[in-house]
């Protein structure tokens, strides 16, 4: 019983030498996994990356003092001050909003050497490379899919302007769903750094729509602090026109009677004129105290809109980032390594369980 139970133990000389006198199956293993490696990888399209970095201005740490920064060390959040809904840890989730990724569709590039000049969703759509020994695969797949696939039946935009977030076809989202993975974004829990990454296949496309998101950021969340504010300056403004119109209505009253009873020294038509008098001066104060509204509500306005400093502009890239071919094909010889002495030596790892 103890026999059994005793450990095995695997002989490392016996297994290297093993692996000596099988290093030519090595060296033929080496040369097939490279060719492999190369054929496969240096067609795949390479790609660029680009990324912006901005602060949002923060409504501050007033009632928090330095607390606030030290909680968010420990990723903790003490509270900023804000009231608002969307404060910058939420940023990244904008990005998968439907509404969000549409507002981009509209967005005009065109490509380092000029080629390609349109939207970006008939850029994403209709001019992206792609690995030309995945065609056949892609082709078989594309009419096993037809095969099952139901028709569909949603009505489609004209252009990509007029997409609907709240009712896609297929395509549109799987496009949609395309540019969610091309684009990222991420917040520094510690100075709320916004940064976001965009990448393509061409190094012009890829730092325009990496400014472009940036700015569609920065409208976005403009338009929502300044939501509240907005719709007081335009009812605000509303009256003031209203008020300015009822006192010129009443100097127009008021000046045509002075004007057409001007020698008249009867009490009745006096009476009427101070009426009209009294009536002009309250539409003037009327029209003050609107006038001092719309001007509060600018003001607030502009108090409301948040400013954003640029910390890192778009660049075009110089470099791509990917794919990283010598790594691949490094990783790819490891691996071919690793299965082939595997392979190899399964006699004298796997085979030591079965001597009783």
């Amino acid at each position: 019983m103890e026999q059994s139970n005793s450990q095995q133990v695997i002989d490392l000389t016996k297994i290297f030498n093993i692996l000596w006198q099988k290093r030519r199956t090595f060296f033929k293993v080496w040369a097939v996994t490279f060719v492999l490696a190369c054929i496969w990888i240096f067609p795949q399209p390479r790609f660029y990356t680009c990324t912006v970095k901005l602060a949002p201005e923060m409504n501050g740490d007033q009632g928090f003092g330095g607390f606030s920064s030290i909680a968010s060390t420990f990723g903790l959040s003490a509270g900023n001050g804000s009231h608002d809904a969307i404060y910058p840890q939420l940023y990244p989730e904008l990005f998968e909003n439907p509404e969000f990724i549409v507002g981009l569709f509209g967005i005009h590039v065109t490509t380092k050497e000029g080629d390609i000049s349109t939207d970006y969703f008939n850029y994403i759509k209709k001019h992206q490379k792609k690995n030309a020994l995945t065609w056949p695969f892609r082709f078989v797949m594309g009419k096993i899919k037809g095969l099952f696939a139901e028709e569909d039946n949603t009505p489609r935009a004209a252009g990509a302007t007029g997409i609907n977030p709240f009712l896609m076809n297929k395509k549109d989202f799987e496009i949609m769903a395309g540019i969610m993975g091309r684009i990222s974004c991420s917040v520094d829990k510690k100075n709320y750094v916004v940064s976001i990454t965009v990448k393509d296949q061409d190094p012009l496309v890829c730092a325009v729509m990496a400014d472009s998101v940036k700015q569609h950021l920065q409208d976005f969340i403009i338009r929502y602090r300044t939501s509240k504010a907005n719709e007081d300056v335009v009812h605000f403004r509303e009256m003031r026109d209203k008020a300015e119109a009822e006192y010129n209505e009443a100097m127009e009253r008021y000046s045509r009677y002075a004007d057409s009873h001007r020698n008249t020294v009867l009490q009745s038509y006096q009476s009427i004129q101070d009426k009209l008098g009294n009536d002009l001066s309250l539409k003037q104060n009327s029209l003050s105290a609107m006038e001092t509204q719309l001007q509060n509500s600018l003001l607030k306005l502009q108090e409301k809109t948040p400013a954003f400093t640029t910390l890192k502009s778009a660049t075009v890239p110089v470099m791509p980032a990917g794919p990283k071919r010598l790594m691949f094909v490094i990783m790819m010889l490891i691996l071919a390594s690793i299965a082939t002495a595997g392979w190899l030596c399964k006699d004298e790892i796997f085979g030591l369980n079965k001597k009783s």
